[in-house]
């Protein structure tokens, strides 16, 4: 039996309003097949969908790390488990506190620590708490990540069967769109040049257009129905998830061409790397 392709957009605080939203999917000769979205408004929910059984590989758009100049001078564990393991057992408010003391100790223009992987992924600081509060998904998402015992190549090991690599929609999004933005939470930002461009990317990706997609002969396969779907939803959510698919897809081509590590080139154990980055 193939892989079941997951895609997941995260949220460190589900609700009905703002769920996590999973794409589900199967490749097959060179399509990549949606065959649902799933939602979660609690994290418990969340969790127990990943003990589901595999095989599957997903894509997961919240980091996996933080960076190991922060690690180091923080004095936290450099060991990933054990540093996992600590931080997840600090409240929200302290990891604020202690964030926010590191960088009001550095000077402007240099105010976070980034990891390795930040600069070919164009992705914001792992340990950022707001705008986005990436440091809360991390502190919210690899903990139940670990407790389901699943795989993170590099990282972790887990049930082989069941394989969870870092994506980052932005990443493949911007290799179609530029800069352009394609979504917002604020309903008054949620405008017809956002949707022109939401409807702009799916058509890339049904056709094979984007760089990633052209490397490895994939091609979003969608009904009439999830296209307008995806481009209706003006958050963006549905189609990061859709995106992070795609990643995993991408990542699940690189495994069956033989490479020991899903694509991933060899990367720093403590931080963690964005698939197709």
């Amino acid at each position: 039996m193939g892989f079941t392709l997951l895609g997941c957009d995260f949220t460190s605080a589900p609700s009905r309003r703002k769920p996590v939203t999973l794409a589900v999917g199967r490749s097959d000769r060179g399509r990549v097949v949606l065959d649902a979205i799933e939602t979660f408004d609690s994290l418990t929910a969340w969790g127990e969908r990943l003990r589901a059984p595999g095989p599957w590989v997903g894509g997961f758009d919240l980091p996996f790390g933080l960076p190991r100049e922060l690690v180091q001078a923080l004095g936290w564990p450099t060991d990933w488990r054990a540093c996992m393991a600590h931080y997840g057992g600090l409240p929200r408010e302290a990891i604020r506190d202690t964030f926010a003391a590191f960088c009001d100790a550095r000077p402007a223009g240099a105010k976070f620590a980034h990891r390795a992987t930040d600069a070919p992924a164009g992705s914001s600081p792992s340990m950022k708490w707001v705008n986005p509060p990436v440091a809360f998904m991390l502190h919210a998402g690899v903990p139940r990540l670990v407790d389901a015992g699943v795989h993170l190549p590099g990282l972790c090991d887990g049930d082989p069967q069941r394989v969870a690599l870092e994506a980052y929609p932005g990443l493949l999004a911007r290799s179609v769109l530029g800069k352009a933005s394609y979504k917002s939470d604020t309903t008054a930002k949620q405008t017809p040049e956002r949707l022109i461009a939401r409807k702009t990317l799916v058509n890339a990706l049904e056709n094979g257009q984007a760089p990633l997609l052209q490397a490895a002969g994939l091609r979003l396969k969608l009904s009439h129905a999830q296209r307008d779907a995806l481009a209706d939803d003006a958050s963006g959510d549905r189609l990061d998830a859709v995106l992070c698919l795609l990643q995993a897809a991408w990542a699940l081509h690189r495994h069956e061409a033989g490479h020991p590590r899903w694509g991933l080139p060899a990367f720093d154990p403590l931080e963690g790397w964005i698939v197709s980055a």
